[in-house]
């Protein structure tokens, strides 16, 4: 990536986050501690999950036969199934249907898979008029603008803003000034519309093969209209949407809402089997029956393949197609809530699951300008109500577009300098990324010297321009004595313990950088009577997975799980310091080990408080540790988030008495390299700006994180020292 193309990605986000951001992030905050509530009431949520998750599998395998299966249903009930190859195929039967009908007129219901075919401009280009009916998408047609969010396609604007803007554009006698006078003007103006469409189409949230049933989820309404009241129904969803009959609905319609928006369920549950018992309404004759139809009733299913096809085939991005639109990977990541679809989305879709969507229905190429903003959290993997690995298909996406250059023959020349296996033409800035533990080791060998350059002006500058290396980060300072030096030089463990042993990794950071941290693991560990092994071993492949140097990663795993592997077997256990290196362990691994090789590190591998709760809670001597820094405000990394594994630190500063407030931000907006990148620096600011306003009144306390990225971001914001716990917990303050 140019330095061009950094500062107008740059440009671009500052604006979004000044013009966009303070409403995205007010909506978007709202539904995810709904969904947090509602997911709190629901006792079934973890077992209707996993059953969701097994019926989409299911479908998707089967998906050949339910289409067959779905075209007989659809056919008896007197209807018709087309499947369109893709967009332009799929336009001209609409258009044909539409032509046929004698339709000037066409109303919808929102549906992303109509945005992803442009239907509205297919069918404008043949002088039909087309109205969204639903109040967001309505929003957008006037302001014609793109949706910003799966569920919430206008919620980057405030009531404000609408009003303003249909005030302009309808120019009414009293302006509109608050959201239901908006709300009544948009039912009254589309429901004329509605009464005169000739042909109305919809989407579908799920359709059941069995019975050519298909499902509408709304809250407006609208959908329902746009279905019964034209003789003329068109609904177009995407082939992924079939299930095989009404029983398999059941979990969905409990998770969809609840994900969406923290309802327990939604306004409006529609199902119909068109064009049976779904008979016109007769505006001109309000008297005659409601549910008597004149025969002249047509319907048409379209399914979109559209490179969903292709998906089911391809093993890494197949779990896209489970995905059921709800938006929760979206309400749930740090920042999408700051900067929104606009910026994290690419022609069509929006969020993280928008990277996979992208790549197979629009091209590889259209996910590489947001798919960065995936920092690989996984809180949306926790949110995802069917489980899926979003971060991982990020990361592929990623990779693949490391891969995406045209070979030259003189690429064996970089490929023999550099220390990964990456191809040649790999961005800088990743490559750079990707490498940080080469640079530490080089950096603490050389220290003090490599610190003094990396920190000169004319170094920082070309970093900048060369690798996009934001100055306005610190860089982080190399010790010339690593963590594993150290251990060495002391003589090694202190404590001979034949009832517990503990390999302490030495994660690139500790080992090079924060190495005090490790010292004062070491000293808590052994105050505890645990005999400690400090081995050199690599560092663990997060931050080239960070990059999506997956070949990179894969190497480290293997080299990392041979050199703990004899410890392992001889009894030991691993204690990890940083939260990121121990979800390499417990989590991602599984992605690039054997599964026997996955299964014996994740097993005896621990976060070092966790450890350290485990051991008090089976006899240690709490009173062996430190309690003297009694007033502490403590971050959680996001990593021991989503492994659960937030809660140990914080009852082990119970145990010893500490006075202690958490902050309930989920993401620092540091993640790693992320907040060093030039083009992203003023978004991770403004993410960890929340986190910043929680602590800005502790300043009496001392300020403890358990995250480098977290304690990076912290020092910036705060201007303040960082400490990990074990530094904290230390006897002596060692």
């Amino acid at each position: 990536m140019s330095s061009d193309t950094r500062r107008r990605k740059a440009a671009k986000i500052r604006h979004l986050l000044e013009t966009e951001g303070e409403s995205v992030h007010e909506n978007t905050t709202h539904f995810n501690e709904e969904r947090y509530d509602a997911v709190e009431e629901f006792d079934d949520y973890e077992a209707v999950r996993a059953e969701a998750r097994a019926i989409k599998e299911d479908a998707i395998e089967r998906l050949p036969e339910l289409v067959e299966t779905l075209r007989d249903s659809v056919e008896e009930n007197g209807g018709t199934l087309y499947i369109a190859d893709d967009a332009a195929d799929a336009n001209a039967y609409i258009g044909d249907v539409v032509d046929e009908a004698g339709g000037d007129t066409v109303v919808k219901s929102k549906s992303m898979t109509t945005e992803e075919i442009e239907v509205n401009e297919a069918l404008e280009a043949n002088d039909v008029d087309v109205w969204e009916t639903d109040l967001g998408e309505f929003v957008l047609q006037v302001a014609d603008e793109a949706p910003s969010h799966l569920v919430g396609p206008s919620l980057h604007r405030t009531t404000d803003d609408v009003a303003d803007l249909f005030n302009r554009y309808f120019d009414p006698d009293e302006p509109f000034e608050t959201a239901e006078q908006l709300t009544e003007f948009a039912r009254d103006y589309l429901g004329d519309r509605i009464r005169a469409a000739d042909v109305g189409m919809t989407g579908a949230n799920f359709v059941l093969a069995d019975s050519g049933t298909i499902t509408l989820v709304t809250n407006e309404g609208n959908a329902r209209k746009c279905a019964v009241t034209p003789d003329t129904h068109i609904a177009v969803t995407g082939v992924e949407k079939i299930l095989p009959s009404l029983s398999d609905l059941g979990p969905f319609i409990e998770l969809i809402a609840r994900s969406a928006t923290g309802q327990d369920i939604s306004q409006y549950v529609s199902l119909f089997s068109p064009p049976t018992n779904s008979p016109t309404l007769d505006f001109e004759d309000p008297e005659a029956p409601a549910f008597e139809t004149d025969g002249d009733r047509s319907f048409h299913l379209v399914l979109i393949d559209n490179g969903r096809l292709a998906m089911r085939e391809d093993e890494q991005l197949r779990e896209t197609l489970y995905c059921i639109r709800c938006g929760a990977c979206a309400n749930s990541c740090a920042n999408f809530q700051h900067v929104g679809g606009h910026a994290f989305g690419g022609e069509t879709y929006t969020g993280g699951i928008a990277t996979g969507w992208e790549t197979g229905v629009n091209g590889i190429e259209s996910a590489d300008e947001f798919n960065d903003l995936c920092t690989g959290c996984s809180r949306c993997v926790t949110a995802c109500p069917v489980k899926i690995d979003i971060p991982w298909i990020n990361t592929v996406v990623r990779d693949r577009l490391n891969h995406d250059h045209d070979s030259s023959e003189f690429d064996f020349l970089v490929e023999g300098l550099t220390p990964d296996e990456e191809p040649a033409r790999l961005d800088l800035q990743k490559r750079a990324f990707g490498n940080f533990e080469t640079m530490a080791k080089v950096g603490s060998k050389t220290a003090p010297v490599s610190n003094w350059i990396l920190d000169s002006s004319p170094i920082r500058d070309g970093m900048d321009r060369l690798m996009g290396i934001d100055q306005r980060r610190e860089l982080p300072s190399f010790r010339r004595e690593s963590l594993v030096d150290w251990f060495a030089a002391r003589g090694g463990n202190k404590v001979r313990s034949t009832d517990r042993t503990a390999v302490l990794y030495p994660d690139v950071y500790t080992n090079y950088v924060l190495v005090e941290r490790g010292k004062a693991a070491v000293n808590v560990l052994e105050s505890l009577g645990v005999e400690v092994i400090i081995p050199d071993v690599p560092g663990s492949g997060r931050a080239p997975l960070s990059q999506g140097m997956i070949d990179t990663a894969e190497s480290k795993a293997k080299q990392v799980t041979d050199r703990l592997r004899r410890y392992i077997d001889a009894g030991a256990d691993i204690v990890v310091i940083e939260p990121s290196d121990l979800a390499m362990f417990r989590r991602d691994y599984e992605k690039l080990l054997p599964a026997r090789a996955f299964d014996m590190l994740s097993e005896n591998s621990y976060e070092v408080l966790e450890y350290v709760f485990g051991l008090l809670e089976n006899g240690a001597e709490a009173d062996a540790l430190s309690n003297a820094d009694s007033r502490l405000a403590y971050h959680s990394h996001c990593q021991q988030r989503t492994l659960g594994l937030d809660a140990y630190t914080e009852a082990v500063f119970e145990r010893l008495g500490y006075d202690v407030i958490t902050s309930d931000v989920e993401c620092c907006g540091m993640a790693g390299s992320f907040g060093y990148k030039s083009e992203y620096y003023e978004l991770s600011m403004d993410v960890g700006s929340t986190l910043g306003d929680q602590f800005s009144d502790a300043t009496d306390r001392t300020i403890v994180a358990s995250g480098t990225s977290c304690s990076e971001q912290l020092t910036d914001l705060l201007s303040s020292d960082v400490k990990h716990p074990v530094e904290i917990l230390a006897p002596d303050g060692r």
